[in-house]
């Protein structure tokens, strides 16, 4: 049905998308044992494609982060994390090093191979912050691996009467994020609403999109979220996009993205599209070609 009331900008969405699924995120450790929620695992591959993982991440408790996550490999897709809070430093087998802190954004694409390390540069505090896990087409699969980091200050923004979204990747309205890919065009928002407030966001109808609440509450086409839950929208080619009204104050990462529609053969840090190719890509690691042509 579509949705009547003044919105909090100038976009628009006719016909809202629904809530097709609910999900929590479930406690886990990963790394040298840091703790940690994973909001999307491989169950949803295929669903959500062309996006593999997110977790979530937030503690004031030393011991839950402090170990970090030292040297691991990647080959076939692309993390994105995201810092809300404290201080993580990364280092990688291509010489790039960088200091993440509370706003940043890391785009690193593993590409056909690189070994890095993210690791918590301080010794208390609050930790707090997301990693997102993006799939290569299989063209891309072998890429250059390729790495960029984001300050804060530099991320677009745009606020509104009650409502402020930060543009990491896609676009809302007419402004632009500062990452873009062809094959799976990924938006990403990190929206932020007053209570009351009510936000339009246009998404590409053939695109898998989810939200993922992680302060307060919001009503999706009538259906209520809560912190710490992950909203699947349902695909309907009828839909323009999806509105967010806010109850209360509320926090939300907008994810969307073109799926691939490609086969996906996960073992752990390394994603492809063959059992062939996963071996190939073991065996690389192993003689020490993620670094080198």
């Amino acid at each position: 049905m579509p949705h009547q009331g003044r919105d909090t900008g100038t976009t628009t969405v006719i016909r809202s998308r629904n809530v097709d699924q609910l999900v929590e995120g479930v406690s886990t450790t990963d790394g040298a044992g840091v703790k940690l929620t994973r909001v999307l695992s491989e169950a949803l591959h295929q669903r959500l494609d062309p996006f593999l993982m997110l977790d979530a991440f937030r503690s004031e408790n030393p011991s839950d982060y402090i170990a970090g996550f030292p040297e691991h490999p990647h080959r076939g897709f692309e993390t994105v994390t995201y810092m809300l809070a404290g201080r993580m430093r990364h280092r990688d087998s291509l010489g790039n090093e960088g200091l993440l802190l509370g706003g940043d954004i890391q785009w690193l694409t593993a590409g056909r191979g690189v070994i890095h390390s993210e690791m918590p540069e301080q010794e208390n505090g609050l930790l707090e912050g997301f990693q997102l896990w993006i799939n290569l087409p299989a063209r891309d699969k072998l890429c250059e691996p390729a790495y960029r980091d984001i300050a804060h200050q530099d991320l677009p923004r745009i606020a509104r009467p009650g409502v402020t979204v930060v543009v990491i990747a896609g676009s809302f309205g007419e402004v632009g994020g500062l990452v873009h890919r062809e094959a799976t065009s990924p938006t990403y928002l990190d929206v932020h609403l007053q209570a009351g407030a009510r936000v339009a966001v246009p998404l590409p109808s053939e695109h898998n999109a989810f939200l993922y609440l992680y302060r307060g509450s919001l009503n999706v086409a009538g259906r209520s979220i809560q912190q710490g839950h992950m909203a699947i929208l349902a695909n309907d080619l009828r839909a323009d996009g999806v509105v967010l009204e806010a109850p209360t104050e509320a926090r939300a990462l907008l994810i969307a993205g073109r799926p691939l529609g490609e086969p996906i053969m996960q073992y752990g840090p390394i994603v492809m599209n063959t059992q062939g190719e996963l071996l190939q890509a073991v065996a690389d690691f192993q003689s020490g070609r993620f670094t080198s042509p």
